[in-house]
């Protein structure tokens, strides 16, 4: 069966599906892969490192997209809105396409790929099982994204984030507030603290404070009854509109004392919560830093803008879109790292196999046969 890995057209993504260690784990599956030409070099893998792994290099890529019986895609349609609609008519009749696509976000692209009776795997509906984390993409750059923006942060941030004691004086530590203690959060809060800064963090579900503290931060605690804020998912579930305003005012009171805020805070499905007002960016003092990562979708920051960098009384926000990108080499490693755990998952002995009694594959898969399979997207394109 062959394996295609196309070069991502998506403007400024620099990762690559399969890295060449990828290429040799599907080889051992008795996969035949093929690469487009130049794919992983803006992730630092060249043609020559994949020719040495297994793989076959491939300079069209109309013929590569129409030969392979299974796609694998850093971002898919549902990711990829400006560029991704010219591969669909060049997919192999029934081929399999695996990647991220955004699907609760863009519902309707699922619709393409079963317009052309394609089988989309849309990695973002993994279920958070303990058989399926060695194929959590959304983790794995999640991971990327927390340890990036303190970086980001640090770079805006007009002072250094350890204490220092020096002939000069004494130089107090940076203050860091981390709103969200999902993966990007939690990695967020664990770079801050290596680099030195005094580093809070809240999480609007009560479990999560166990883990703030275990990485040294303090957890911020808000007057919220907030007991039932968890899914069964592990995902923070929305609040009501009247424990939001709470929650907004009294994170105001917490902000304004901070040089840096990192927000992470995100609900699948929906806009990100306004968390971080207006009015709390004005009560900050001038230097002080934002990073939302939650910008993509509306964004915590009442002023942030997508892929901007913007100065509001001061204060500089950020609001990056797609960080792992930006450390494209170990994304893509971790990326390819996930994705040949989830084919070998859906092949045997160098054969597609999909077993829909699987709870993996029955909730990743978006589209099949034609139809969009997940009840889920359903019932969005239904309302």
């Amino acid at each position: 069966m062959i394996i295609a890995i196309p070069a991502e057209t998506s403007s400024n993504e620099h990762r690559v599906a399969i890295v060449p260690a990828g290429v040799a784990a599907l080889a051992k599956q008795s996969l035949h892969v093929k690469i487009e030409s130049g794919a992983g070099v803006k992730a630092g893998f060249s043609d020559e490192a994949y020719k040495a792994a297994g793989a076959e290099i491939i300079a069209d890529r109309a013929d590569l997209l129409g030969m392979a019986q299974v796609v694998l895609q850093v971002r898919t349609l549902g990711a990829n809105r400006e560029a991704g609609q010219a591969d669909l008519h060049l997919f192999a009749e029934s081929a399999v396409v695996i990647g991220l696509a955004d699907p609760l976000g863009n519902p309707a692209a699922t619709q393409e790929y079963a317009s052309r009776k394609l089988t989309l795997f849309a990695m973002e509906l993994l279920p958070r099982i303990t058989r399926a984390q060695s194929m959590d993409l959304l983790s794995s750059m999640a991971t990327i994204a927390g340890y990036k923006s303190v970086l980001l942060a640090a770079n805006h941030l007009p002072k250094i984030f350890p204490l220092l004691m020096t002939a000069a004086g004494t130089l107090a530590p940076a203050k860091v507030l981390v709103i969200g203690a999902g993966v990007a959060g939690l990695q967020a809060i664990s770079v801050a603290r290596r680099l030195g800064a005094v580093v809070q963090a809240y999480d609007v579900r009560p479990a999560a404070r166990e883990q703030i503290e275990s990485l040294g931060a303090k957890c911020v605690e808000l007057d919220l009854a907030t007991d039932d804020a968890e899914d069964k998912g592990g995902y923070a579930k929305a609040l009501s509109p009247e424990q939001e305003n709470q929650q907004r005012e009294q994170l105001a009171r917490v902000i304004e004392d901070c040089d840096v805020v990192i927000t992470t805070a995100a609900i699948p499905g929906r806009d990100a919560p306004l968390l971080v007002t207006e009015e709390a960016v004005r009560r900050m003092n001038a230097g002080s830093v934002i990073v939302d990562l939650a910008a993509e979708r509306g964004g915590n920051c009442q002023l942030s803008e997508p892929d901007q960098v913007i100065e509001a009384n001061g204060v500089t926000i950020l609001g990056p879109t797609n960080l792992p990108s930006e450390v494209p080499l170990h994304a893509s490693q971790m990326f390819s790292k996930n994705l040949t755990n989830f084919v070998g998952l859906i092949t045997d002995e160098g054969r597609l196999k999909l077993d829909l009694e699987d709870q993996v594959i029955q909730e990743t898969m978006a589209t099949h046969d034609g139809e969009i399979v997940h009840e889920r997207l359903k019932s969005l394109l239904r309302s």
